[in-house]
């Protein structure tokens, strides 16, 4: 299950990937060959996936919806090695494919995402 926007979600999540990744305000090489750089933070993103929409085709297609909606940011509650915790950022890349299409029906499988976090870890 996942909670966006403070909306539970009853489709659970197969897979979810965490990257940490370090962000410079710069990087570069001297030519003595050290390199400088400064730290703007990590920021935990993530490569989510979820279950097919054969158990709960309600629940995939508000979760769809939510996913794809035109609005710059979300809050997201999202596992990490502490915890649980809320974060803000937005999801890109999202897709799925055709199961199959069954008495006018269609369910589908694949649903996966990226999430990109807008603030820096804490």
């Amino acid at each position: 299950m996942i909670v966006i926007d403070d909306v539970s979600f009853d489709i659970p999540i197969v897979s979810a990937r965490l990257q940490a990744d370090m962000l410079d305000k710069y990087a570069e090489r001297t030519s003595d060959g050290v390199l400088h750089r400064e730290l703007i933070g990590v920021y935990d993103n993530y490569e989510i996936q979820f279950a097919s929409s054969v158990h709960n085709g309600t629940a995939y297609t508000e979760l769809w919806l939510k996913l794809t909606e035109p609005v710059p940011w979300h809050n997201v509650k999202l596992p990490n090695v502490t915890g649980d915790r809320v974060i803000e950022g937005y999801f890109a890349g999202t897709n799925h494919e055709i199961l199959r299409q069954k008495n006018g029906t269609t369910y589908w499988k694949s649903l996966s995402t990226s999430f990109v976090s807008r603030k820096r870890r804490p």
